[in-house]
């Protein structure tokens, strides 16, 4: 089994050994290429722009193991693609990559809004390709395309080879859509193709016979030679934009304390879901069981082992909330008694039960869930959790926060590219500035309550910014009581500019919905309008989003502010893609 996800630079060890096993894909699959072509990866990766086209790495991994990898080419003056190179991994002929990776392309570049993808594909003419064995690859290869409706262009000179090259047909996708590529608009993408992309190559005489050898108004494709053409609904231009990837943790309702005033409630995520179906927007994806390896990346492993433990000794019906706070330095950690929950936990409101580890973990599930879509190519997803986890540090539990799903999920990114970690909660996300308060590598800013009124009270104060390779990489804008929406927009313009500064690949946002007017933990004034345009300012970045469900606890009002946010960080990408921000 593998996944398909984006490379997006070579700033992390986990990129840099993906680039270097594409690398030697290309040696070994590719060998006419030379040295300089194959180093040029990293460059063009780094650099996705430097030849006048925007460069996207695919890679299919499992386990860390390349099993095969695309790269294309988005030319956005002429809204034009171009498949750059397409392989499976060393061995992995027959394995189904190839084909997950062009699905992958084709969807792609339907969301860069091309009008097409173009690529090179060897002749199966056999007066072009005499030798039997190479002919036959040859056919395989472009019967392969022809099932996705790409075919040769015919009656040009492109297959005719510069002095010891091969000769090439040039092939065009039309991703499902009846396209009609006039003369001038070949002719134009042509050239672009040949001086962007073989300029070191192509003499200017080559260029200007090939581009004048395009003479059918408009492009004209050869007919179907080997099948049917399959029209694929999945990748079809005429299918609207992908939506937002959501994930619900289907498990949160057995954490249900039926106590008078615990205002975590499983009525949330339901509320919230029933607006949500309104917009048209989403894209259900069911959760997946990840190992507990990325929990213990971010939490201590004996917070974990306690929860885990101590809930089970409680079980499912009976709640146990902590009440003996010890000092830590002087006692020992507790092996399981819940009673002795106080060493872990940083409030009295926060119930223990065997439940509660059992949906918090769920929860985790989910956000990595939504993160993999994210990775995978979706501009945004969300996941609908309960429990929450802003307030999980890296050694305790609290708030009604157990494990830190937003952190866990920004850790695990972290390895593909910078992350910018976003809170916008009306408390202060205490625990995600403890996780990542010593590492330059994650940016954590956090708009919140005054924390001098306001729980977790011990931090979330403006000068609190960082440590060590840290420092200067965690923000707090905390706001009085009583802000309004206009006072909160000017703070989250803050924020933003703190993010855009950071250049982050992926924002994750923790999305607190109790900076609502009425809120029963809160104070803050927030209406319907004002989440839209807190989604609006949000989704104008252009960043590949995940968004994690914290705070939002009035049931009356929260699906509705659930469906303006959303509502208006759609329109905010949208606004993006105008501009030229599509995500990066």
């Amino acid at each position: 089994m593998f996944r398909i996800h984006r490379v997006y630079d070579d700033t992390t060890e986990t990129n840099r050994n993906l680039l270097r096993q594409v690398e030697e894909i290309l040696r070994v699959q590719f060998p006419e290429l030379k040295a300089y072509e194959i180093a040029a990866m990293a460059t063009q990766v780094r650099d996705p722009l430097k030849h006048r086209f925007k460069t996207t790495l695919f890679v299919a991994e499992s386990k860390s193991a390349v099993q095969g990898f695309a790269v294309l080419l988005h030319m956005s003056d002429l809204d034009v693609c171009f498949l750059d190179f397409i392989s499976a991994g060393i061995g992995k002929s027959g394995s189904g990559v190839g084909g997950a990776l062009y699905e992958r392309v084709r969807d792609e570049a339907v969301q860069l809004g091309a009008c097409g993808v173009f690529l090179e594909c060897l002749p199966d003419d056999p007066e072009l390709i005499p030798a039997p064995e190479f002919l036959a690859e040859n056919q395989a290869r472009l019967k392969f395309y022809e099932r996705y409706g790409a075919r040769p262009i015919i009656n040009n000179f492109y297959h005719v080879p510069l002095p010891e090259d091969d000769p090439y047909y040039l092939v065009f996708d039309s991703l499902d859509a009846d396209v009609e590529i006039g003369r001038d608009q070949a002719r134009r993408i042509v050239s672009a193709f040949l001086n962007r992309k073989y300029a070191k190559e192509c003499p200017q005489s080559y260029v200007r016979m090939i581009i004048g050898s395009f003479v059918d108004n408009p492009m004209q494709l050869r007919p179907p030679r080997y099948t049917e053409r399959r029209r694929s609904a999945k990748t079809s231009r005429s299918s609207k934009l992908k939506g937002i990837a959501l994930v619900i943790n289907d498990q949160h309702d057995i954490h249900h304390v039926r106590e008078r005033g615990y205002v975590e409630a499983p009525a949330r995520v339901r509320v919230i879901n029933e607006e949500l179906k309104r917009t048209g927007l989403f894209e259900l994806q069911k959760a997946r069981r990840y190992p507990k390896k990325h929990t213990l990346a971010v939490h201590d492993a004996g917070l974990v082992s306690f929860l885990q433990a101590a809930g089970e000794v409680v079980g499912p019906t009976k709640t146990v909330y902590p009440y003996t706070f010890p000092q830590r330095k002087l006692a020992k950690p507790p092996k399981s008694s819940p009673l002795r929950a106080g060493y872990y936990c940083i409030d009295s409101f926060t119930p223990i039960n065997s439940n509660a580890y059992k949906a918090a973990r769920a929860a985790v599930d989910c956000t990595m869930t939504a993160a993999d879509a994210v990775l995978q190519g979706y501009h945004s997803a969300y996941a609908l959790v309960r429990p929450p986890g802003h307030h999980a540090e890296r050694s305790f539990f609290g708030g009604f926060c157990y494990f830190n799903s937003a952190a866990i999920a920004a850790h695990y990114m972290s390895a593909y590219g910078k992350v910018a970690l976003l809170d916008v909660d009306y408390h202060h996300g205490n625990g995600s500035q403890d996780i990542f308060y010593e590492r330059a590598d994650v940016l954590t800013v956090s708009l919140h309550a005054d924390p001098d009124t306001t729980y977790p009270y011990f931090s979330g104060f403006v000068n609190e910014r960082g440590d060590s390779e840290g420092r200067g990489f965690n923000v707090n804008i905390p706001l009085p009581e009583g802000t309004s929406g206009d006072e909160y927009h000017r703070a989250l313009k803050k924020g933003l500019r703190a993010v855009t500064h950071f250049a982050p690949r992926f924002l994750i946002v923790s999305l607190g919905l109790d900076t609502a007017k009425s809120d029963p933990t809160g104070s803050f004034l927030l209406g319907a309008r004002d989440f839209y345009t807190n989604g609006l300012m949000i989704g104008q970045l252009g960043l590949p989003t995940l968004l994690v469900q914290e705070g939002g606890y009035r049931t009356r009002t929260l699906g509705v502010n659930a469906r303006h946010f959303f509502k208006g960080l759609w329109d905010g990408y949208m606004d993006a893609r105008r501009n030229g921000k599509r995500p990066r």
